[in-house]
C-alpha cells in the first residue's frame, strides 16, 4: 500500500472529530466537498469505511475509531514540527486547540480570547467547552483549563482569570416570600433546588463552611440541567434556589432580582488554571499564549 497523504488523514481526523463535514470544513477553511473527496479518497486506499454517514449526523465506524486513537497524536506532533520549522520570525503562527469548562468558555475567557488573537494575528484559536474530565492531550488538544483539585500532578499549571472566586446560592424575591429564607444551610433541605448536572453524569451539591464547620448537601428540586442559561432562568423565575458562580448571578443579586443565600458561608476558592504537560518544544502557539496569561492583568 502507498503511504497515506498527511492531508486526506488530517481531513478524516477533523471530520471524526467535528461529527460534521461543515463544521470541520469552516474551522479547517476549506469546502465541505473538499473533505468529504479526502475521506473518500482516503477510505478507498483502505479499503475500509471511516465514517458512517447519514443526513444528518457523520460517526466514526469501528475502524474509524481506532484510526482516529492513532493519528490524533501523530498529527498533533506533525503541525507542531511543522509550525516550529516555518516559523520565519519571531511571531507565532498556527493552530492553538483549548478544551475548557463552559463557566470558564463563557465568563472568563472571550476578552483573553479576543486580546490574545488581536496581538497575534497568525494564530487561529480553536475553544472547546466542555464539562467533562477527560485527557485532553489524547484527544488533540495544546492545553487545558480546569481548577486545582482536577489538575494531574505531572502537569504545568499556570493561573488564568480571577485567582480567587466564590459560589453563590441564589434565589428570587417571590420564591423566598413564598418558602422563607433559610438561615442555615441545612435550612435548604426545605427547599427546591436548581441543580446542574455535569457531562460526566455526575450531580452538582452545594458546600457551605464557617467556623470550622462545613455541611454539604444536594437536595432534589424541579429542574436538572446542563446549561447555565436555563438554570438561571428557573431561578429568576421563582422555582427554586441556584447554586451557581458568583460572578453568574451578580448582575441579577445587583439588580434585586436575586437574592444571595448565605453569604457568610460561601468561601472562596482558587481561580482556574491552564495547564499542559512538560515537554521541550512547546508549539508556538501554545508557548505565546501561556506569556500572554502571564502579563493578563487578571
Amino acid at each position: 500500500m502507498n503511504q497515506l497523504p498527511l492531508a486526506d488523514l488530517e481531513a478524516f481526523a477533523a471530520v471524526a472529530e467535528c461529527r460534521n463535514f461543515r463544521r470541520a470544513a469552516s474551522l479547517r477553511g476549506v469546502s465541505a466537498s473538499a473533505l468529504s473527496e479526502a475521506v473518500r479518497r482516503l477510505e478507498a486506499r483502505l479499503e475500509t469505511r471511516l465514517l458512517n454517514r447519514t443526513t444528518r449526523s457523520v460517526t466514526p465506524t469501528e475502524e474509524g475509531e481506532r484510526l482516529l486513537e492513532r493519528v490524533r497524536p501523530l498529527i498533533s506532533e506533525i503541525s507542531t514540527a511543522l509550525e516550529q520549522v516555518a516559523e520565519t520570525s519571531d511571531r507565532p503562527a498556527g493552530r492553538l486547540r483549548l478544551n475548557v469548562p463552559s463557566f470558564i468558555a463563557r465568563q472568563i475567557l472571550p476578552p483573553i480570547a479576543i486580546a490574545f488573537l488581536r496581538e497575534y494575528p497568525a494564530v487561529t484559536l480553536e475553544v472547546q467547552a466542555s464539562d467533562t474530565f477527560i485527557d485532553v492531550f489524547a484527544q488533540g488538544f495544546d492545553a487545558g483549563i480546569r481548577y486545582d483539585e482536577s489538575l494531574e500532578q505531572d502537569m504545568i499549571a499556570v493561573p488564568i482569570g480571577p485567582r480567587m472566586q466564590r459560589f453563590a446560592a441564589v434565589a428570587s424575591p417571590d420564591y423566598l416570600a413564598r418558602q422563607g429564607v433559610p438561615e442555615h444551610p441545612r435550612d435548604l433541605l426545605k427547599h427546591a433546588f436548581i441543580r446542574h448536572r455535569f457531562d460526566s453524569g455526575r450531580m452538582s451539591a452545594m458546600e457551605f463552611e464557617k467556623d470550622g464547620e462545613i455541611v454539604r448537601i444536594a437536595p432534589d428540586g424541579p429542574l436538572v440541567a446542563n446549561l447555565i442559561d436555563i438554570e438561571l432562568s428557573a431561578a429568576l423565575a421563582g422555582l427554586g434556589v441556584l447554586a451557581t458562580f458568583e460572578d453568574v448571578s451578580r448582575p441579577h443579586v445587583e439588580s434585586g432580582a436575586l437574592v444571595e443565600l448565605l453569604k457568610d458561608w460561601q468561601q472562596p476558592f482558587s481561580g482556574p488554571y491552564v495547564y499542559y504537560p512538560s515537554r521541550r518544544h512547546m508549539p508556538s502557539p501554545l508557548r505565546a499564549f501561556v506569556d500572554f496569561i502571564k502579563r493578563w492583568p487578571g
